[in-house]
């Protein structure tokens, strides 16, 4: 399916995927409740579902150093849509998904974006996905992205997940919910930037049930103006395992963050630890980069852009 995008669009899938034109390897882009392009590979087939709205990936067993990029694209103010992506990752495969939603909204109606992406993952495999949402328009409407991640790791697979939103959206409710059996590895990275009234709510769910399996989670965030976060992580430690959370933020202005951690060892060999840090930008910091020529909101910045790396 040839893929014809216009400037917007191209603005939004180079913000969400890092792509300037069309991808190699697999892929399906969707914009404005619609498939734009559709490519598969010999062990990576997307099919279209039939009953509701979204893509099967099915990734063949064994699959190595392949690619799959699924960005969602909106550029017409009032769409609200609700899309259910499922991955089936063979045994042994080795994989980099790119997902994302980019939200242009030039008008007054609010334009929305929820999705469900639910992963069941071999054993053995290894996947990297990287999830980027971002938003933009001079519009009074506002910009809702609402992302469901459901991961089921299957014995000694590896899952490594990515995911950032720096400024323009105005409202999320990101969740994610994993349970790993034996040997399974999660890492998750967020960042997350919010300005302006935009509210941002961001909630871990993970159940260890494998033995020695491990789960790492670090979210860093900053909070600016009249912006509001809340970060919810969940730990369930249910056999010899080890689970770790961590929440960094940055407060400034008048924005609030509340940092919700719940760990619950279920078994005496599960080793669970969480930690959460809140507060504002030091002042030694300011009035050391402020001594090398900055100004207060340069030296701001640029912390921040460190911070968020």
């Amino acid at each position: 399916m040839a893929m014809q995008l216009d400037k917007i669009q191209l603005n939004l899938l180079e913000q969400v995927a890092d792509l300037h034109e069309v991808p190699a390897g697999a892929y399906n882009i969707r914009t404005n409740g619609a498939s734009a392009g559709r490519n598969t590979t010999a062990n990576i087939d997307i099919v279209s579902k039939e009953d509701k709205d979204g893509i099967d990936i099915i990734i063949k067993p064994g699959t190595k150093k392949e690619s799959i990029h699924i960005p969602v694209l909106l550029s017409e103010s009032g769409i609200e849509e609700m899309v259910y992506n499922d991955f089936h990752i063979g045994d042994d495969a080795d994989v980099v998904i790119v997902a994302g939603c980019g939200i242009h909204n030039g008008g007054d109606l609010a334009s929305k974006h929820d999705g469900v992406h639910s992963f069941f993952i071999g054993k053995n495999a290894k996947v990297k996905y990287v999830e980027k949402h971002y938003g933009y328009g001079d519009g009074k409407g506002e910009k809702i992205m609402n992302p469901v991640t459901v991961i089921e790791m299957g014995e000694n697979s590896y899952f490594e997940m990515e995911t950032a939103q720096i400024r323009g959206v105005d409202s999320t409710n990101r969740k994610t919910v994993a349970k790993l059996a034996d040997g399974a590895t999660l890492i998750v990275g967020e960042k997350l930037l919010t300005h302006g009234t935009q509210q941002a709510i961001t909630e871990f769910e993970i159940d260890l049930y494998g033995e020695k399996s491990s789960a790492h989670v670090v979210s860093r965030s900053v909070a600016q103006d009249d912006s509001y976060q809340e970060f919810i992580s969940r730990v369930y430690g249910n056999s010899e395992c080890n689970g770790h959370t961590e929440c960094d933020a940055i407060v400034m202005n008048n924005a609030k963050v509340t940092a919700i951690p719940e760990i619950k060892a279920n078994h005496t060999e599960a080793s669970l630890i969480h930690e959460a840090a809140i507060g504002k930008i030091a002042g030694e910091q300011l009035i050391k980069l402020m001594t090398l020529g900055l100004t207060e909101k340069e030296a701001e910045e640029q912390i921040i852009s460190g911070f968020l790396k």
